[in-house]
């Protein structure tokens, strides 16, 4: 294996080794909104990924009708991600906390969400009521210890999460971020690169994948989540009514 501090995404492309690559995220559907091109086009060129979901989702809303019974709610979410996994290829996943991704030894544990407040139109922050397992609320290094383990024991060579705004500000995007650098530190030979959020200035580290040929590969996985989210074209209409492209253009960071 390569010594991971020289790995690129590009690494990744057609031609290349076949490498691990776990991508982690903070919530079902996450994975796919966020980087469900370029799941699918790695998974088709024969690289293996594993999603690594830290929470399950709990206090996000749903379309009327779907989850009237928010105790199953979590149960729902998990079962849409299956499923949108499934349309993109990834044949390993699991929830941080719960074996392999968690620390030998210690019982499992389900980290949970911390729920969201808009602090603008487009800038998420944190709640007074996240709860003690609230994900946002546990010291980093206590999960990283768990994917550290799951990146161990798998041979991880990259791992991928987001850059210290989260994508847009929810408390458990940017822990997941803080855990991503807290795992790097822990498992020297990991290669991470951060989710670039919109904004983001380009510099050499940064790495662009233009997958427009993924688009329908991303709108079927993006139609498991029907308690999340609508698609209106080449758009997602999440539950609030907020609106974004879907992506097919990812940009990815070489942290140091």
């Amino acid at each position: 294996m390569d010594d991971g501090s020289q790995l690129r995404p590009e690494d990744t492309a057609a031609g290349s080794p076949k490498r691990k690559i776990v991508v982690f995220h903070a919530h079902p559907d996450d994975e796919t909104l966020s980087t469900g091109a370029l799941l699918a086009f790695w998974t088709g060129l024969g690289h293996e990924v594993t999603v690594i979901t830290a929470t399950r989702g709990e206090r996000g809303e749903a379309y009327p009708g779907i989850c009237d019974d928010r105790t199953l709610l979590p149960q729902l979410r998990a079962g849409e991600l299956s499923q949108a996994l499934a349309v993109l290829g990834v044949g390993t996943h699991c929830f941080l906390g719960t074996p392999p991704a968690r620390v030998p030894g210690l019982p499992p544990v389900n980290y949970l969400d911390s729920g969201m407040r808009w602090v603008t139109a487009t800038l998420a922050g944190s709640v007074a009521d996240a709860g003690e397992l609230a994900l946002s609320n546990q010291h980093p290094s206590v999960p990283a210890a768990d994917l550290a383990a799951y990146c161990r024991i798998w041979g991880a060579e990259i791992l991928i999460s987001y850059d210290a705004i989260g994508g847009y500000g929810h408390p458990d995007h940017v822990a997941c971020h803080q855990i991503g650098v807290e795992t790097a530190a822990m498992v020297p030979a990991l290669a991470f690169f951060t989710i670039c959020s919109a904004g983001i200035v380009a510099d050499a580290k940064t790495h662009h994948f233009e997958l427009r040929s993924e688009l329908a590969t991303v709108r079927e996985a993006l139609q498991c989540y029907s308690s999340q989210l609508r698609l209106d074209a080449d758009e997602i209409v999440h539950v609030g009514g907020q609106r974004q492209p879907i992506a097919t253009t990812i940009r990815l960071r070489a942290t140091d």
